[in-house]
C-alpha cells in the first residue's frame, strides 16, 4: 500500500514540473511581413514613408531617330547660307565704287600718232572731277610711271622713242572717289610742239593704249 501511494506521488510531482517547464517558454506567434510601398502598374509609386525620388525630366523629349538629323542643337530656326539673294554684277571690275553706276569701263584704244623725234613729252590731268585717280605708265611693256596722281593741273614725263612702233599703255591702278578713272592725255614732240591730244574712262585694273611710230629722218 506504501509503494503505490509513493509511486502516485512521484508521477504526480514529475508531471507538475514538466507542466511549470512548458509554461516557461512562450507559445511561437506567425511572423507577417508585407510589402511597404507596392508598385502601381502604371509605374508610380503609393505614398508611404519611403524616400520618393522626383523626376528630374519633366517633358520628355520626342526624338525620331529614323529621321537624318534626329537631334538639334540649336533653336529651330530657318538659316540661309551667307550671301544668300546676294546678285553680283560680272562687269564690275575690282575696286568699283559702291555708290557708282555699276558700268564696266573695258580697255580701250587711244589711236597712233607719228613723231620723228627722239623723244616724246606724255602729259596727263584729270579733266573732270579732280577724286584722287592713279594710273601706272607702261612703255614698250617697261614701267616708266609708277603711280601718278592725276590733278587739275598737267602731269607727265618724257620717254625716248624706239624706231617704229612704240606702245604707251596708261593703267588705271583705282577710280578715286567717283567712278569711272578719267582723264585727258597729251603728247608732244622734242620739240614741245602738240602732236595728239584724246581722253579716257577706264576702270580700275583697265588699260589705256596708244601708239607712237617713229619716223625715221
Amino acid at each position: 500500500m506504501r509503494k503505490i501511494y509513493f509511486l502516485f506521488i512521484v508521477l504526480f510531482s514529475f508531471s507538475k514540473v514538466q507542466v511549470s517547464a512548458q509554461s516557461e517558454f512562450p507559445s511561437p506567434k506567425p511572423l507577417k511581413i508585407e510589402a511597404a510601398n507596392p508598385i502601381e502598374p502604371k509605374g508610380k509609386t503609393s505614398t508611404g514613408n519611403a524616400l520618393n525620388m522626383p523626376s528630374l525630366v519633366k517633358d520628355q523629349p520626342n526624338i525620331d531617330m529614323n529621321s537624318r538629323n534626329p537631334v538639334k542643337m540649336l533653336p529651330d530656326e530657318e538659316l540661309v547660307q551667307a550671301g544668300t539673294g546676294m546678285k553680283i554684277d560680272p562687269k564690275v571690275g575690282p575696286g568699283e565704287r559702291l555708290n557708282g553706276s555699276g558700268q564696266f569701263f573695258p580697255d580701250q584704244y587711244l589711236g597712233d600718232v607719228k613723231s620723228s623725234g627722239k623723244f616724246i613729252g606724255i602729259v596727263c590731268r584729270d579733266h573732270e572731277y579732280v577724286d584722287g585717280d592713279r594710273v601706272k605708265i607702261y612703255m614698250n611693256d617697261m614701267v616708266v610711271e609708277h603711280n601718278l596722281l592725276l590733278t587739275g593741273a598737267f602731269k607727265g614725263i618724257n620717254v625716248d622713242l624706239q624706231d617704229g612702233f612704240n606702245r604707251l599703255d596708261f593703267e588705271a591702278l583705282n577710280h578715286g572717289s567717283s567712278a569711272p578713272n578719267t582723264a585727258q592725255v597729251d603728247v608732244y614732240n622734242d620739240k614741245g610742239e602738240l602732236i595728239y591730244s584724246n581722253k579716257w574712262l577706264l576702270s580700275s585694273g583697265s588699260k589705256a593704249t596708244l601708239i607712237v611710230t617713229k619716223e625715221s629722218m
